[in-house]
């Protein structure tokens, strides 16, 4: 495939640190670039040999090793390798080979110099990019705390849009944090100056808030460094603010981010985000199976890999909300796109279906309920054609009662919580999983805290969560056995979600009702129940080491499936684990017994 200068330019904007260059020296860079094709297996570049210069991957996928020939890292697309970091006199230090066939971009050694020379981002990011490698980090396990920068520089509301601009060029920095007391407002950037000031003739004492892009996307500095760079992915932006008990401690941008270790989470969302059907999205969803075995092979905890699989369900599920208003043009009223369940909870594996909802705007007429049935219709079929198949309890916004205005949607947690019957329970539990994906998340916020405190204050309905909790027990027999299904398809098998999973995700809810608890991941819940006081210190680090080793068992069956080519699913063979594995599952499932036992006495769950 031969590529023309104008898409490796096109190609380069897209990449940190080439997208910090003016148009006409990226133009210049990009006819430097050199594009080749490799076979699979072949070698890029040979240790202990001269080295060729920097390579940039366009497509494909490349293995390096070092002299010993042990894995240094595996790279994707838009990573770079070869850079002078990796070189020794010259000589190359590690072999590059790739993976797949692959189209791999070349910048010469001069013109490499030439390129760190001119460009203080680039000498920047290689610098740290050497040293990443070195250790040998990884941005998916990386906390945002250890990424952000913590003193990101800010302004008030009525500041004038000039006293802005001369801060962000005496600090060298395309934004600017807009915020009052502590709190943060809003946040301006180079290109709100260059769209709304300068293209607009806006006068130099406009003040930020009126340009400024207000209530921004936020994310904790608990959160992981892949979870900023889906979020800047799949909502085209560049700029994340960190933000801890409402008050901002730090912000990060693309430039503080690299894609080592997270290419093929992020490959697969950039071409969700550039699709323009579900079929083009189903072609990279078919590739989440051997996502999965790439994480887990890596040494990922289970916490990380699901979080990762579910931004892929949620950036399918933005698109196609995406091309729906496209077709059937903008929402008559401010709805909010939900996920409930595995995805609401961030805990998607190989194995999921699809449950969500959607929440519209009170002023909503029974005119403009077509229109979101017709969107509801459009994202579900989707979700399906893209392997996130129909919910078989039809809990979907395509089902009418799950696609109503606010006040009935407050009608309902109502109903359920001061008439908790066997069906309210049900859905309560289905429903209290809920997480906001897209729209006016506005709808939900109050909602969701009001429904939290009246529950909270109903003993009798949380006695009824509790008892419908119990439902689900672990797989434990007689004489320190395991308990396998006895009969069907699955006969002499441990179901590792509904007796495994599935027990501790309903404590975990049942603590986030008792303590007020926003969080919807199921081990957030148990970290912020201990934190809280609701659940003690001892008995949350024995639950979260037992959901740990469930959960982990879990995957690695998962991934052990695909890699044979089989479908995965959530059952094992106990002869399939050693009797050390089974000895370790069987004690891990005593402690979720246990806590159980506690919880429903009374007992575990205040310290």
């Amino acid at each position: 495939m031969a590529l023309t200068s104008d898409q490796i330019t096109r190609f380069l904007k897209s990449v940190h640190p080439y997208d910090s260059l003016e148009a006409e020296a990226l133009d210049q860079l990009a006819q430097s670039f050199t594009a080749t094709k490799y076979a699979a297996g072949s070698v890029i570049y040979q240790f202990d040999r001269p080295a060729p210069g920097l390579f940039l991957i366009y497509e494909g996928a490349v293995e390096v090793t070092d002299g010993n020939g042990a894995v240094v890292s595996h790279l994707g697309l838009r990573n770079s390798f070869g850079e002078r970091g990796l070189l020794r006199d010259g000589i190359a230090v590690t072999t590059a080979r790739a993976e797949e066939d692959s189209l791999i971009l070349r910048l010469s050694p001069p013109d490499f110099e030439r390129f760190l020379t001119a460009s203080a981002a680039a000498r920047k990011f290689f610098d740290r990019s050497r040293a990443e490698k070195t250790t040998n980090q990884s941005l998916a396990n990386s906390r945002v705390l250890d990424l952000m920068a913590v003193d990101p520089k800010c302004c008030a509301p009525d500041d004038s849009v000039h006293k802005a601009a001369q801060m962000m060029r005496d600090h060298r920095i395309s934004s600017l944090c807009v915020g009052a007391g502590g709190h943060l407002l809003g946040i301006l950037t180079t290109k709100d100056m260059t769209n709304k000031v300068v293209a607009n003739g806006l006068p130099p004492d406009t003040p930020v808030g009126a340009i400024m892009a207000r209530d921004p996307l936020t994310l904790p500095p608990t959160a992981l460094g892949s979870d900023v760079l889906h979020l800047m992915i799949s909502r085209r932006i560049g700029h994340v603010p960190i933000v801890e008990n409402g008050a901002l401690v730090g912000m990060i941008t693309q430039t503080d981010l690299t894609r080592f270790q997270a290419v093929t989470s992020a490959e697969l969302l950039h071409h969700i985000t550039d699709a323009t059907s579900a079929a083009e999205m189903a072609e990279v969803t078919a590739r989440i199976p051997s996502l999965l075995v790439h994480l887990v092979g890596a040494g990922n905890r289970h916490e990380v890999v699901t979080r990762l699989i579910t931004d892929v369900a949620d950036a399918v599920t933005l698109r196609l909300l995406e091309l729906a208003e496209d077709q059937f043009g903008a929402a008559p009223v401010p709805y909010l796109w939900l996920a409930c369940g595995s995805q609401g909870r961030r805990e998607q594996t190989g194995v999921s279906d699809q449950d969500n909802c959607l929440i519209l705007h009170d002023n909503v007429s029974d005119a403009d309920k077509a229109y979101f049935q017709k969107l509801a219709h459009f994202v579900c079929d989707g979700l399906n054609t893209c392997g996130y198949v129909y919910c078989p309890g039809d809990m979907m916004a395509t089902n009418p009662r799950w696609c109503q205005p606010l006040k009935v949607w407050r009608d309902y947690f109502d109903t359920w919580i001061t008439k908790p019957d066997p069906e309210a329970q049900m859905l309560a539990s289905v429903m209290f999983d809920l997480r906001a994906i897209a729209g006016d998340r506005s709808l939900f916020a109050d909602l969701q805290e009001a429904t939290l405190d009246q529950a909270c204050e109903n003993s009798i309905f949380v006695a009824h969560m509790m008892a419908n909790s119990l439902k689900h027990t672990p797989p434990l027999g007689l004489l320190r056995g395991l308990a396998t299904i006895r009969s069907g398809e699955h006969k002499n098998q441990l179901d590792l979600k509904h007796n495994g999973v599935v027990p501790v995700v309903d404590l975990g809810r049942i603590y986030a009702l008792q303590g007020k608890l926003t969080s919807v991941n199921s081990r957030a819940r148990l970290e912020e129940a201990a934190h809280a006081g609701g659940l003690s210190a001892s008995g949350a680090h024995d639950l979260l080491d037992a959901y740990d080793m469930i959960a982990e068992t879990r995957l690695h069956r998962q991934a052990a499936l695909i890699k044979q080519g089989k479908a995965p699913d959530n059952y094992l063979l106990p002869a399939e684990l050693s009797d050390l594995e089974r000895s370790h599952l069987r004690d891990a499932f005593v402690v979720v017994k246990t806590m159980q036992s506690a919880a429903a006495q009374g007992r575990g769950v205040l310290s």
